[in-house]
């Protein structure tokens, strides 16, 4: 008899073990599942204007409570579309960072609406030896001769004038990445700029010398100068202008007239009359 009764409790303390662990694993399935949210990140680094395949996304559990917005739980809603920013491996793909629908990959996929990308020639000089690389903003200087309206008559007719502020570094030759730091001498940059600022660059590469100046990313304060002259550069004192000569006087001549000195007499009638000449 108490051998049957130790059994069963035995039994059913170990069918109340049982209970409280699957009812436990429940809780923290459950507790699991809620706490964390399907997030599509990217396996690999991937360079802007690159085409997403499948092959380069995994989807991870990520903690709902800190989802970035724009993220995606299905790799297959990704396929083909095209990064206009660079991603780390391990970072979540956004909306954000994505090139519309129906966008073909390359570097017409990074252009922003509204602007156009144009190539400029450059040295290790002009191209701040190597240190404009893609994601900087620059400043371009033209160096040229004045135009002939704004001329004052010196021979000091060459400036150098900033022309364009804040210009963006789409590309450095025929590379758009973005994760490098190190400089890296190339023989053209292209730039990202308005229809306007586009004409300028042309007519500027064709009128003179274009040098690009490196900013701070973050700083907005525009440079607001006169340009610089050799006059300028040298800290030379411009000369006051030369007054006129006074002008001759005139000299005026009298002229005496002389008394006529042969004389006749005309007679007529019965009147004489005196004709001298």
């Amino acid at each position: 008899m108490n051998n049957s009764r130790a059994i069963f409790m035995l039994l059913l303390a170990t069918a109340a073990g049982l209970a409280a662990v699957v009812f436990g694993s429940r809780w923290m399935i459950s507790q699991t599942t809620s706490s964390s949210a399907k997030v599509v990140v990217a396996t690999a680094d991937i360079s802007l204007g690159q085409r997403l395949t499948p092959d380069v996304l995994k989807v991870v559990d990520w903690p709902s409570t800190s989802v970035p917005p724009g993220t995606f739980s299905d790799p297959q809603k990704l396929d083909g579309r095209v990064l206009k920013e660079s991603t780390l491996h391990g970072e979540p793909v956004l909306e954000a960072k994505l090139s519309p629908v129906g966008t073909v990959g390359g570097l017409s996929a990074v252009i922003n609406e509204g602007k156009r990308a144009i190539t400029v020639r450059v040295n290790d000089v002009i191209g701040v030896a190597g240190f404009a690389l893609p994601g900087n903003y620059v400043d371009i200087i033209v160096n040229t001769e004045k135009d002939p309206g704004m001329a004052t008559g010196s021979r000091d007719q060459h400036i150098s004038k900033i022309v364009l502020e804040k210009i963006l570094v789409l590309a450095i030759a025929q590379e758009v990445a973005r994760d490098e730091t190190k400089p890296k001498v190339v023989d053209a940059v292209t730039l990202e700029v308005t229809p306007d600022q586009a004409e300028k660059i042309d007519l500027a590469r064709s009128i003179g010398t274009l040098s690009l100046v490196l900013r701070n990313q973050v700083d907005p304060q525009a440079a607001t100068t006169a340009g610089a002259t050799r006059t300028t550069l040298l800290d030379v004192a411009v000369p006051a202008p030369a007054s006129a000569p006074a002008p001759a006087p005139r000299v005026i001549r009298k002229v005496v007239a002389r008394e006529p000195t042969n004389c006749v007499r005309v007679i007529v009638g019965g009147e004489t009359t005196k004709e001298c000449f």
